[in-house]
């Protein structure tokens, strides 16, 4: 008996058993491989999840506060506050501050340093005032005066030859001027009612008040005071003919005419008056009135010779030279200096001490509450020969 044997059709190929299960493995292998895949993928994702998770409960407490809640944050602040409404200064005693808050937390006599953003908006507010202070050379000291040395004569200089001993020559000399600081004080005062009304905002009441003073009193004395107690002006140093000019006092140039001008080559004059060295950072000052009078006139061709900046912020130019508005300058009048150029970042120092002081009475104007701030500066001219006046005369 002969066993039946199947025969594959003309041109069909049978897989064997072996091929149809090593197909289905490797089709297996393939599934079990993109599945692996994706869990791994799932796990490293969850695990990054986690991390991040961790790492932000561990710097909760180091993030900054939400404007919502920023009081809750600033225990400085708070203190200084309840300090101001009703004289209890047991929170700021028992107040643990880091070094960078401030430099002092409580002094003998019961004054206390203003908080850190209190005293921030005083200054940002100082340094956007039209004063000298924004031109001058601004430096922060921690003594009672601010020394400047100061190299004016020139060294002496030869020609040497091969054979010839060298010469002894001249050996420069250096000045100090001294430049003291002032005590520059504020005496706001408000009544205990209005401190009561919680929706009352003392930090910035306080600093607006405190601002608006020390900018006014500063910015007259860094142009006409006299030294005494204050800040010495540079408009205070004695003044002489730009062509004599000797060092310890400024020079000027005249226009030509009594209390007005004689055309505008007194301005060119007054540029050329200027070294060379202190000309490329030269800068005028003037108050408004005579930035009027100034604004009118032209060259030759007719050209005026001022113009206003062309951006928001940047200052109008006065013969290619930006224009600081002072106002404690003076008037065009006769024999008056209305004009300064000169490179004031060089010519003038402001020294100051970076705190500001804030002392609370409520006794002396009952039922007004006084807060006594001061701030301590000083200014005066540390180069004479970098600035330069314009006289309204004839000599």
């Amino acid at each position: 008996m002969t066993k039946p044997e199947a025969t594959a059709r003309a041109g069909e190929d049978t897989p064997s058993p072996a091929q149809d299960l090593k197909t289905a493995m490797a089709g297996f292998v393939t599934d079990f491989k993109h599945f692996t895949t994706d869990i791994q993928t799932k796990m490293q994702e969850q695990d990054d999840r986690m991390t991040k998770l961790d790492r932000k409960s561990m710097t909760f407490g180091a993030r900054p506060a939400l404007a919502s809640n920023a009081s809750e944050q600033a225990p400085h602040q708070k203190a200084f506050e309840a300090y101001l409404r009703s004289g209890d200064d047991d929170a700021l005693r028992g107040l643990e501050l880091e070094g960078k808050s401030l430099s002092s937390a409580v002094a003998a006599d019961g004054g206390y340093l203003v908080d850190p953003q209190t005293s921030a908006f005083v200054q940002s507010t100082l340094a956007s005032t039209a004063s000298i202070r924004a031109i001058a050379n601004v430096v922060n000291v921690e003594a009672t005066s601010y020394d400047v040395l100061i190299d004016h004569t020139e060294m002496g200089a030869g020609w040497a030859t091969e054979n010839d001993p060298t010469a002894e020559t001249g050996t420069p000399q250096i000045e100090r001027i001294t430049i003291g600081l002032h005590e520059l004080s504020a005496l706001p005062k408000a009544s205990q009612r209005l401190l009561d009304d919680s929706a009352f905002n003392i930090d910035e009441w306080l600093a607006g008040r405190i601002a608006d003073k020390f900018a006014r009193s500063e910015a007259a004395a860094f142009v006409n005071g006299n030294g005494v107690d204050k800040p010495r002006g540079f408009l205070t140093v004695p003044q002489v003919d730009n062509d004599v000019w000797v060092w310890g006092n400024i020079g000027y140039v005249v226009t030509g005419a009594e209390g007005s001008f004689d055309g505008a080559d007194a301005l060119i004059d007054l540029v050329y008056a200027l070294g060379a060295a202190y000309r490329a950072n030269g800068t005028f000052v003037m108050n408004s009135k005579t930035a009027g009078a100034v604004r009118r006139l032209k060259d030759n061709d007719g050209r005026f010779l001022w113009s206003d900046g062309l951006v928001a912020g940047e200052p109008a130019r006065l013969l290619g030279y930006p224009v600081l508005i002072a106002e404690d300058m003076p008037d065009i009048a006769s024999d008056a200096t209305a004009i300064a150029f000169g490179d004031f970042g060089t010519g003038y120092t402001v020294a100051e001490r970076p705190d500001l002081r804030v002392l609370r009475d409520p006794f002396s104007a009952k039922p007004h509450v006084l807060f006594y701030a001061t701030k301590r500066v000083g200014g005066a001219v540390s180069d004479f020969g970098a600035i330069k006046l314009l006289k309204f005369g004839l000599s």
